[in-house]
C-alpha cells in the first residue's frame, strides 16, 4: 500500500505473488489519485507518474538495512549481486565482496519542481539518499567515500568500471581547481568583480550624528551628490518642514555624463576622510569631505558620544524594554539639544588641465523644491534667520549665488567650500562656522583617525590593498560603534542596522583581535545591561541565536584577555543566560524528536520567518555554553563542571540528528564526477533548501542560498560541533563550495 506523510507521499508496495501484486498496484494508483492534488497543493502542473527501475552497487563489504521512498511506491526489491535476503523493504547481504541490488518503483515523480521523488538506502552504514530523477548513465550517482554507486538498470558496469572511467575524465572540483591554479590577488580578482557604488559614511567616532554621502558613481548615476545626515540609520526629521526627513544636494562639474569619469579613495587608503577626483574635459575637480566639530578642536578628549540606549533607539530593528524607554526620556533631551554640532566639512578644488581657458561649475548644498533662502553677501542658506543648514564659500569669500560658473586660464584653480552642520543652527553660529579653516579641520580630523588607529594592532600583508581594508574596516566599525566617552557601554552596530548579537560578534572579536580590548568589554557589557528576565539576550526584532552568540563572543574575550576578575563580577549574569538556554532545550526532550531534532531548540536566527530547530542556532547556543565552562574552570570548577556535562550531551543531541538529516538528505554531484552527501539547515527539512523538495518560496536578500549557505549547516563546523577534519566537515565544505560559490576563473 501507499501511506501518507506530509505534504507528500512515502510509497510501499510489498507483493508476494501475482495477485497480491496486481492489488498492490492498483491500491498505490488509486492512492496516488487521491492524494496527489492534495500533496501538490495548488500546482499548475501536475507530475508524469511512472516506473523505474535502478541498482544499487557497493564495492565491498556486507550491506544490510531497507529502502525507504518519499513521492513513489517500492514495488521490488532484488538482488542482482552476492549472496543475501530480502523482505519487503528490507535486504542483507551474507557474502563479502560486491553487493548490488536492483530496486522497482511505481508512481515515480521525476518531473523539476517539488514532490520528487527521494529514495533513502537505510544502511547501518554510511546511510544515503538520493533523488530519483538525477540517476543518470553519463553521471552516475558515484559516492567513493561510501563505496557505492547508484545506477540505471540497464548500466551493468561495477563499482570498479564507474569509477575507472570517472578517474580517467581528469574532472576537478572547484576547489581542486583553486588549489591547483596559481595564487589569486585581490587586483586580479577586482578586474572581474562588479564594481558597486556604495555610500559612504562620514562621522565621528561614538557618536550617533553621521552623514550619508550619495556620490554620483558612473554604475549608480544621481541627478546631484546627496548627503543625508543620520542618528544612526534614523534620517533627521525637521520640524520645521513639517517634520520631513531632510537630504542635501551639491554639484560640481557640467553634471551627470556618459563617461566613467570619478574615482574615490580615503586618506592614506584607510582613514574615514573621503578624496574623489571628477575629470570633466580638462578640468579636474579634486574634492575632499570629512566629519568634525563646530567649534571644538577634535581630540579624544573633546569626543563626548551618544549615550548607548539612545543611539540604539535609533537604529534599525532595535528592541527597548518599557523601562529602558521611559530612562531615555532625559537622555533623548541631551542628545537632541547639543551645545554643538558635527559638521560635514567638503572642499573641492577645480583645475584647468588644458590649454586654453575653460569654465567650471559649482552648485552648493541644497533642497530640492523646500523653502530656503540664500544669502550671497555671507554665502547662508538657512530656512529661517536662526535656522542655517549651510555655509559656502569660493575662493575664501562667501559664495555669490547658490550656483556659479568660473572661468579658468590655463593651470588656474577655483576652491569651492562648503560647511554643513549635522542640524540646523542659529545665525550667530553659523557666522563663526564661516570663520572656520578647512585646512585646519583637515589635519585635526586626520591626527585624530590617525591617533586611534596607532593605538591598535599593526599588520601588515602581502597585498597593500587588502591591509589597507583591514585598517579602514577597523575605522568604519568604530565610527558606528556608538556610545559615550571615556567610558560605558558601546552599541557595535552592525551597519545600517543596531547591534545583534550573532552579527555584532565578528565585530567585537575583531577589536579583541586589534588589541581593543577595552571596546570589546563595553560593547559586551551593553549585552548583558539589557539582558531579559528570563536571562536571555535579544536586541534585534524577533532574533531567537543572541543568547549564545554573546556567550561565545564572551568566551573569546576572555581567552584574549584571561579577564578572571570582570568574569568574577558578570557570573550571576552568565549563568542566568545559560539556564535560560538549559530550560528551552529541555522543552525539546520529547521522544517524538528522536533523531530530527531531539534535545535542540528551536527558533529563528535571522530576517526568514524560519522558526525551525536550525542547526545555526543549536551551534551557537553550544558552543557558548562549551566557552562558558571554559571561563568557569577556575572561577567556580563547580558550575564549569555543570555546564560542561550539559554542553557535550547537547553537542550529542545536534551530532545525532546532523546524521540523521544527513542519511535522508540527497546526494549531489560534484565537478570531479562524485557525489557527496548534503544537509539541511534545520532538521525539519529534507535535504538543502534551495533544492526545493517541498513546494515553497523562499528568495531572498537577492539570492535563493541564505538558508543553506548564510544560515545553514556550515555552522556546525564553525560553532565546534563538527571537527574540521572530520569526514562530515569535508563533505559540507565539498558540497557548499560547489552549489553556492563561484570558483570560476577563467572568464
Amino acid at each position: 500500500m501507499c501511506i501518507n506523510s506530509g505534504k507528500y507521499m512515502i510509497g510501499k508496495c510489498n507483493l508476494r505473488n501475482e495477485l497480491s501484486k496486481s492489488l498492490g498496484f492498483l491500491a498505490c494508483i488509486l492512492s496516488v489519485l487521491w492524494l496527489f492534488p492534495m500533496s501538490l497543493q495548488g500546482q499548475e502542473k501536475e507530475m508524469s507518474p511512472i516506473r523505474r527501475q535502478i541498482s544499487i552497487e557497493w564495492n565491498t563489504g556486507n550491506p544490510s538495512g531497507m529502502i525507504k521512498v518519499l513521492n513513489g511506491c517500492l514495488r521490488n526489491i532484488k538482488i542482482t549481486k552476492g549472496q543475501g535476503k530480502t523482505k519487503d523493504t528490507h535486504f542483507a547481504f551474507t557474502s563479502s565482496g560486491t553487493a548490488r541490488i536492483e530496486i522497482e518503483i511505481d508512481n515515480a515523480h521525476i518531473d523539476p519542481g517539488p514532490g520528487s521523488t527521494l529514495v533513502s538506502v537505510k544502511t547501518s552504514n554510511s546511510p544515503f539518499s538520493f533523488f530519483l530523477r538525477d540517476v543518470n548513465t553519463n553521471f552516475p550517482i558515484y559516492i567513493p567515500n561510501y563505496l557505492v554507486v547508484v545506477l540505471e538498470n540497464q548500466d551493468n558496469r561495477s563499482f570498479s568500471e564507474v569509477q575507472s572511467n570517472i578517474q580517467s575524465r581528469k574532472l576537478q572540483t572547484k576547489l581542486q581547481k583553486i588549489e591547483s591554479e596559481p595564487e589569486e590577488s585581490f587586483e586580479s580578482a577586482a578586474k572581474r568583480t562588479q564594481n558597486q557604488s556604495v555610500p559612504a559614511w562620514l562621522g565621528l567616532s561614538r557618536d550617533f550624528r553621521i552623514f550619508e554621502l550619495n556620490e554620483s558613481m558612473p554604475n549608480a548615476p544621481l541627478q546631484s551628490n546627496v548627503i543625508t545626515p543620520r542618528f544612526s540609520s534614523s534620517p533627521l526629521n525637521f520640524q520645521g518642514l513639517g517634520n520631513l526627513a531632510i537630504s542635501y544636494s551639491y554639484n560640481v562639474g557640467r553634471g551627470v555624463g556618459v563617461e566613467i569619469n570619478t574615482s574615490r579613495r580615503l586618506e592614506d587608503g584607510v582613514l574615514p576622510i573621503l578624496h574623489s577626483t571628477q575629470t570633466d574635459d580638462d578640468i579636474e575637480y579634486y574634492s575632499t569631505s570629512f566629519v568634525s566639530l563646530e567649534h571644538s578642536s577634535l581630540s579624544e578628549k573633546s569626543l563626548k558620544g551618544t549615550n548607548h540606549l539612545v543611539a540604539d533607539k535609533f537604529s534599525v530593528g532595535h528592541v527597548l524594554s518599557p523601562e529602558q524607554e521611559e530612562s531615555l526620556k532625559l537622555k533623548l533631551k541631551d542628545a537632541f539639544d547639543p551645545s554643538e554640532e558635527t559638521v560635514f566639512y567638503f572642499k573641492s578644488e577645480a583645475t584647468n588641465r588644458g590649454t586654453a581657458p575653460r569654465y567650471v561649475w559649482f552648485k552648493t548644498a541644497n533642497l530640492w523644491q523646500k523653502t530656503y533662502t540664500f544669502d550671497p553677501k555671507t554665502g547662508i542658506s538657512a530656512f529661517s534667520t536662526d535656522s542655517v543648514f549651510c555655509v559656502s564659500k569660493l575662493n575664501g569669500n562667501p559664495l555669490p549665488n547658490e550656483e556659479v560658473s568660473i572661468l579658468l586660464q590655463p593651470g588656474e584653480k577655483a576652491v569651492f567650500e562648503f560647511f554643513l552642520p549635522h542640524a540646523p543652527i542659529s545665525h550667530e553660529r553659523a557666522i563663526a562656522l564661516l570663520s572656520q579653516s578647512f585646512e585646519k579641520r583637515f589635519i585635526e580630523c586626520k591626527s585624530f583617525w590617525q591617533t586611534k588607529l596607532n593605538t591598535a594592532a599593526q599588520i601588515h600583508l602581502p597585498e597593500r590593498r587588502i591591509e589597507e581594508m583591514v585598517r579602514a574596516g577597523l575605522l568604519h566599525l568604530d565610527l558606528i560603534t556608538y556610545g559615550n566617552e571615556p567610558d560605558g557601554n558601546l552599541t557595535p552596530n552592525v551597519g545600517y542596522f543596531g547591534l545583534i548579537g550573532t552579527e555584532s560578534a565578528p565585530i567585537i572579536q575583531f577589536y579583541n583581535s586589534m588589541g581593543w580590548n577595552d571596546n570589546a568589554k563595553r560593547a559586551l557589557n551593553y549585552f548583558l545591561d539589557k539582558q531579559h528576565e528570563d536571562g536571555s539576550i535579544q536586541n534585534y526584532q524577533s532574533y531567537t541565536g543572541e543568547t549564545g552568540a554573546v556567550l561565545w563572543s564572551l568566551g573569546e574575550y576572555f581567552r584574549y584577555t584571561n579577564d578572571k576578575e570582570w568574569i568574577e563580577k558578570i557570573k550571576p549574569k552568565i549563568l542566568k543566560c545559560c539556564d535560560y538556554l538549559m530550560k528551552w532545550r529541555a522543552g525539546n526532550k520529547s521522544d517524538s524528536l528522536r533523531g530530527k531534532g531531539y534535545g535542540m531548540i528551536a527558533g529563528k536566527v535571522a530576517d526568514p520567518e524560519d522558526n525551525f530547530h536550525q542547526f545555526m542556532l543549536n551551534g551557537y547556543a553550544y558552543i557558548g555554553l562549551s566557552r562558558v565552562s571554559e571561563m568557569l574552570a577556575e572561577i567556580d570548577p563547580e558550575q564549569s563542571v555543570r555546564l560542561k556535562k550539559e554542553a557535550e550531551a547537547w553537542k550529542k543531541d545536534i551530532r545525532q540528528s546532523a546524521f540523521q538529516a544527513m542519511a535522508q538528505s540527497p546526494v549531489v554531484p560534484l565537478g570531479d564526477g562524485t557525489w557527496t552527501p548534503t544537509l539541511p539547515p534545520w532538521t525539519e527539512a529534507i535535504g538543502p533548501r534551495a533544492l526545493y523538495y517541498n513546494q515553497e518560496k523562499f528568495f531572498s536578500h537577492g539570492t535563493f542560498t541564505v538558508p543553506d549557505v548564510l544560515l545553514g549547516p556550515m555552522y556546525l563546523v564553525f560553532c565546534e560541533v563538527f571537527g574540521a577534519d572530520e569526514p562530515l566537515s569535508g563533505m559540507i565544505s565539498d558540497y557548499q563550495s560547489e552549489l553556492w560559490v563561484n570558483g570560476q576563473k577563467e572568464w
